[in-house]
C-alpha cells in the first residue's frame, strides 16, 4: 500500500468547518487504499495569538517557556481532526511531537531535528490507522519541548516522510502551487508544473513564502518526492524534483522578493586585512544573520563596507555597528530599512549568457536604480528601493516572458 504524508497549514485547518473539510479530503484518499500520517498546523492566526499573550507577560519571552507555549496551537489541531475521522468512522490517533518522539537539538524557537523514532507510527499504520501528527514541534533528549521555527510543519512533514521511507510528501496550503512569482503582485504569474528542488531551495531562501527552506533541504538530501497542492482547488499543484527529471529547463523559472530586508554601511573604515572580520565579528556574537555584502575601496586608503540583514534585527544591527565605528574610528554608521531584495532565479542560467545584463536593462528602462548585487550559478538578486517592487516584480516577469509557457 503506498503511504503518504499530508501537511496541512493554518488556512487549511484555520477553522472547525476546514478542519472537517480535510477530514473528508483524508477519508477519501483512505478509501483508496493509502496509508497516511497526516501533520497539521496550529490554526490561522493561533501562533500569533499566544505569541501576544507572551509578550503581554513578559518581553521578550523566555524561549524555553515560549516553546511550551506555542506548541499547544498544534495540540489542539490534532485532537479536533482526529476526533473529526473518528467521527466519519476512520480509526485516527492524535501525536505530540514529543510523544512521537521527533528528538531536536536544545535551539529553543528555531530547533533542528536530530532523530525520528517512527515505531509508534508504523505501529498504528499496521493497524490501519490514520496518524496524525503536530507539526512545528520536538523534545530534546531530557524532555524540553522546543519548536522548529515559523513555517516548521513543513520540515516536520518532510522529516516524517523521509524517516518512513514514504512515496510522497504532500503539502497542502492556501494556493494551488509554486508560482512565477507572488501573484497578488503579477497577475499573470503562471504556476510551474515541476521545479528543481534547487531552484526552490533558492525561491525559499529568497522570500518565497509557499515552502519553509528547512522543508526543502531535507526534501533533497533525503530524495523525497514532494509536492505543493491546494487545500480549497483540486489539481496537479506543482512537484519538486531534481534537475535530471526535469522535462523542461526554461532560462528563468520564477521572481522571489523579500520585503524583509535592511541595509547598512560603515563609511571610511581603513583598508586594513581582517577589517571585514572586526565589522563582521560582533554581528555574529549577536547571532544576526548577514545576507548580502560589497565592500568599496577608496583611494584615500579607506574603504566603505555595506551588508544586508533581516528588518527585525536592524535596530539591533546598527546599535553595534555604531559601537564598531567608534571603535574602528570609521566615519559614520548609516542606515536603510527602506529596501527589498529582488531575485532572479533559474538552472538555466547556467548554461545562458547575458541574463544579468538583460535584468538590469529592464530596471533600467524603468528608472529603478540597484543599490547591491548578488550572483549565483542558478541565481540573480538585487537590493533595490521598496517602493519600486512591484513595478520591478512585473517589468522582470515580463522582460523574461515568465506568463508564457516554455516551449
Amino acid at each position: 500500500m503506498t503511504l503518504y504524508v499530508h501537511k496541512y497549514g493554518g488556512t487549511s485547518v484555520g477553522n472547525l468547518e476546514r478542519i472537517k473539510q480535510v477530514a473528508d479530503r483524508i477519508v477519501q484518499a483512505r478509501q483508496r487504499g493509502d496509508r497516511l500520517v497526516v501533520v497539521v498546523s496550529a490554526m490561522s492566526g493561533e501562533t500569533n495569538r499566544l505569541l501576544a499573550l507572551a509578550r503581554g507577560v513578559q518581553d521578550p519571552p523566555d524561549s524555553r517557556e515560549l516553546d511550551v507555549l506555542l506548541a499547544t496551537g498544534e495540540q489542539v489541531t490534532i485532537a479536533l481532526l482526529s476526533m473529526a475521522l473518528q467521527q466519519r468512522g476512520c480509526p485516527a490517533c492524535s501525536y505530540t511531537g514529543g510523544q512521537v518522539p521527533i528528538v531536536t537539538d536544545r535551539a529553543h524557537t528555531k530547533a533542528r531535528i536530530l532523530d525520528i523514532d517512527t515505531g509508534r507510527i508504523e505501529a498504528d499504520l499496521a493497524q490501519g490507522k490514520v496518524v496524525v501528527v503536530a507539526g512545528f514541534q520536538g523534545v530534546t533528549g531530557d524532555g524540553d519541548i522546543t519548536t522548529l521555527g515559523r513555517g516548521g510543519s513543513d520540515t516536520t512533514a518532510v522529516a516524517l516522510a523521509a524517516a518512513l521511507k514514504a512515496d510522497e510528501c504532500l503539502i497542502y496550503t492556501d494556493v494551488d502551487g509554486v508560482y512565477t512569482t507572488d501573484p497578488r503582485v503579477e497577475p499573470r504569474a503562471r504556476r510551474l508544473d515541476r521545479i528543481t528542488f534547487e531552484e526552490m531551495l533558492e525561491m525559499a531562501s529568497l522570500g518565497s513564502k509557499v515552502l519553509q527552506i528547512r522543508s526543502v533541504e531535507f526534501a533533497g538530501k533525503y530524495n523525497v518526492p514532494l509536492r505543493v497542492l491546494s487545500s480549497f482547488v483540486e489539481g496537479p499543484g506543482t512537484l519538486i524534483t531534481y534537475e535530471e527529471e526535469s522535462v523542461e529547463k526554461p532560462l528563468i523559472s520564477g521572481i522571489a522578493f523579500n520585503r524583509d530586508e535592511a541595509k547598512l554601511t560603515i563609511l571610511g573604515v581603513p583598508d586594513r586585512p581582517g577589517i571585514a572580520s572586526k565589522i563582521l565579528g560582533p554581528i555574529a556574537e549577536a547571532n544576526i544573520e548577514v545576507d548580502m555584502i560589497v565592500q568599496n575601496v577608496g583611494e584615500d586608503g579607506s574603504t566603505d563596507f555595506t551588508f544586508t540583514v533581516h528588518r527585525n534585527e536592524y535596530r539591533r544591527a546598527l546599535d553595534i555597528l555604531r559601537r564598531v565605528c567608534d571603535q574602528l574610528g570609521a566615519r559614520e554608521a548609516a542606515g536603510d530599512d527602506t529596501i527589498v531584495k529582488v531575485s532572479l532565479v533559474g538552472v538555466g542560467m547556467r548554461s545562458h549568457a547575458g541574463i544579468a545584463a538583460k535584468m538590469f536593462d529592464a530596471l533600467a528602462r524603468e528608472g529603478i536604480n540597484i543599490q547591491m548585487i548578488s550572483t549565483s550559478e542558478i541565481k540573480i538578486s538585487v537590493v533595490i528601493n521598496e517602493k519600486y517592487l512591484e513595478l520591478a516584480v512585473r517589468s522582470l516577469h515580463e522582460a523574461f516572458h515568465l506568463d508564457q509557457s516554455p516551449a
